[in-house]
């Protein structure tokens, strides 16, 4: 169902929900109508994204900005693992009253996007289970309180949130949940006193690891190497053996890995390692984006016909993209520790090179920007419907990880 006609018609945009235990608990795609006098067909909006995320699979919530769209939608049956996101002056119309009462007995999630400008009709407001409420218009922020007769009834998420201390205050006004990404600014300073944060033995084991990988060391000394951590090593086999990597064997030991894999493809899942090591809550979205960061970036690597060394190099720049947030470390600083091609340094340090264009258009989409969309595909020549199925095909692949 990703070859659906509305793939060709739409821009697609994610973001996180996190929850209060700083736990990435759903997906929120955004849809984004490229011209607002064609009709699009909500029925293939789902199937696309029942793909990527099945009835028994994660959580997602449809942010569509298309009102005849998101009209057409509340007509459907979702499956229940769907949520849908409603703007409230469309939950204030007596004309979609009735289709928000039979979406909520049916057992669909409903979110109420926006601050409500007047009160909702008495028997729709119960059929919401959050309100998404905007950083810039929580009056909270600024000691204010929210219109006379409009009282918050429902728990309440904050959408725009972009660093950990944003995440920390909606948190402690009472927020159930964020919407965003909480990455935080580049780090390019130490910390104060100028030395390093001490990292873990096993992420120092990992880059250990990186390193003989690279240097295609023999496969009892990358076995002796793991040997200082065994829960690394349980970790490797689990990355490996995992859908996402479409093996037909299991593969059991590291030097069996070896053997099936290569260096090269075994090097870009001990980056996807290095990645996700971080023990600190507040980095679990970091995590989260940079897996799909180094997914999405292979996927659209592969549409415009890059070969196996491309797609790979292309995986690692997108993982290795947040390393500074995870690490506290300045980027540069760390890229001077582990092995990278050159092309991926030139993207993360200096913002050119042939890589670059792919990594501008992965961090517009999770921008959800359609403006940047736009001029991203562009400098790519690459077609929206290209871009929106290598998203969904990253999307599904990370799933499978997750």
């Amino acid at each position: 169902m990703l070859e659906a006609e509305i793939l060709g018609q739409v821009a697609l945009g994610y973001s996180a929900f996190i929850d209060r235990n700083r736990t990435v608990a759903a997906t929120r795609l955004t849809v984004f109508p490229l011209r607002p006098d064609v009709a699009l067909d909500a029925g293939q909006l789902l199937s696309a994204v029942s793909a990527v995320w099945p009835e028994n699979g994660g959580r997602v919530s449809l942010n569509i900005t298309s009102e005849s769209l998101l009209h057409d939608l509340l007509q459907t049956s979702p499956t229940r693992n769907l949520m849908v996101e409603v703007p409230a002056f469309m939950a204030a119309d007596p004309v979609n009253t009735a289709a928000i009462i039979a979406l909520h007995a049916h057992g669909t999630t409903l979110m109420l996007k926006g601050r409500p400008l007047k009160e909702l009709p008495r028997e729709v407001l119960p059929c919401f289970t959050q309100s998404i409420i905007d950083l810039s218009d929580d009056r909270r922020v600024a000691g204010g309180a929210a219109p006379e007769g409009v009282n918050r009834t429902i728990p309440h998420v904050l959408a725009g949130i972009n660093t950990p201390a944003d995440m920390e205050g909606a948190f402690n006004r009472g927020a159930v949940a964020v919407l965003g990404w909480p990455l935080g600014d580049e780090v390019t300073e130490r910390p104060k006193g100028g030395r390093a944060p001490p990292t873990p033995i096993d992420l120092q084991t990992v880059v250990e690891l990186i390193r003989q990988v690279d240097a295609e060391e023999s496969a009892e000394k990358l076995e002796n190497t793991l040997k200082r951590d065994p829960s690394l090593g349980f970790k490797v086999l689990r990355y490996i053996n995992s859908a996402a990597f479409g093996l037909s064997v299991e593969v059991s030991s590291f030097r069996h890995a070896l053997m099936l894999l290569g260096y090269q493809r075994l090097k870009r899942w001990l980056a996807l390692l290095l990645a996700t090591a971080s023990k600190e809550p507040n980095m679990r979205a970091a995590m989260f984006a940079s897996v799909r960061r180094g997914l999405l970036m292979e996927e659209l690597a592969r549409n415009t016909g890059g070969d196996a060394e491309m797609r790979n190099e292309l995986f690692i720049c997108g993982v290795f993209s947040l390393l500074d947030r995870l690490f506290q470390q300045p980027l540069a600083e760390l890229l001077r520790t582990i092995p990278v091609p050159q092309l991926v340094h030139e993207t993360l340090i200096d913002g050119t090179g042939p890589y670059a264009p792919y990594f501008n258009l992965v961090k517009a989409i999770e921008a959800e920007s359609l403006y940047d969309f736009r001029e991203c595909a562009d400098a790519l020549m690459m077609g929206v419907r290209e871009i929106n199925q290598a998203e969904l095909r990253a999307l599904a692949a990370a799933a499978d990880l997750d």
